[in-house]
């Protein structure tokens, strides 16, 4: 596991019906920067629903910030102390994201995904596409007893967009313009595999919150434009864009 901290960062991982379960002694003989939890779910059940089972398990053990890492993601050493920092010196900022260095499997970087920074610019943005990298975000946990968990109309696509557009109509939300997170691109991920899925996903939550603007507007004629375009076509755009633009 990648955390380096210099304070105790605790762990609950979430088996989402796996047919090899974690070995939870061996986990905690390796990892020593905090307490680490495991909940095995006897089924697979989703993302989105699994991710919602730990965060009800967060808010009953009472931290105040959370945020989810997802398997084949490295966070950057001081990571978590820098938004905290960060969250605690801004207190109207209630969710944060960083930059991300997007990697291949075998570890070489690909691009830099730059996503908006301020609060203003997110509101926009995100009827185009997600402004946060999920395992990038760190938020106050007591958000969620406004806002609610994971949408789970969305538990297996979708989920955290659907959630992001439903923190940011209630509370400012930011991205921290430093690369604190490597994000491996795998070919068998959900994102990858389950992309037309996801797409169709982002255009219904882009519904939920629609009206008559610009941004939603093109949100959706991109998206739809989206489902007949090769992932790798994006990918090499994407590349474009960081060094030209």
């Amino acid at each position: 596991m990648s955390i380096n901290e210099d304070f105790p960062v605790d762990v609950l991982i979430v088996d989402d019906g796996s047919k090899t379960q974690p070995d939870l002694e061996e986990l905690k003989s390796t990892y020593k920067n905090g307490e680490i939890f495991l909940k095995t779910l006897t089924k697979n059940q989703g993302v989105g629903i699994a991710t919602n089972i730990g965060y009800k398990k967060i808010l009953e053990w009472n931290y105040e910030f959370t945020g989810r890492l997802d398997c084949g993601d490295r966070v950057h050493p001081k990571k978590y102390a820098t938004q905290i920092d960060y969250l605690k010196k801004h207190s109207e900022t209630k969710l944060l994201g960083t930059w991300v260095n997007m990697i291949d499997m075998k570890g070489n970087s690909q691009f830099i995904l730059k996503h908006p920074v301020s609060y203003k610019e997110i509101k926009k943005q995100l009827y185009l596409n997600s402004t946060f990298v999920n395992s990038s975000v760190i938020f106050h946990t007591d958000i969620l007893k406004v806002i609610g968990l994971f949408p789970e109309k969305y538990h297996r696509n979708g989920e955290d967009y659907a959630f992001f557009f439903n923190v940011s109509k209630k509370y400012k939300c930011e991205n921290l313009p430093e690369i604190l997170l490597d994000y491996e691109i795998n070919p068998n991920s959900l994102s990858t595999i389950g992309r037309r899925e996801q797409i169709r996903a982002r255009i219904n939550i882009i519904k939920d919150h629609f009206y008559w603007g610009k941004y939603p507007i093109y949100g959706l004629i991109r998206s739809y434009g989206l489902l007949f375009t090769p992932r790798n076509s994006i990918t090499v755009l994407k590349k474009i864009k960081e060094r030209f633009f």
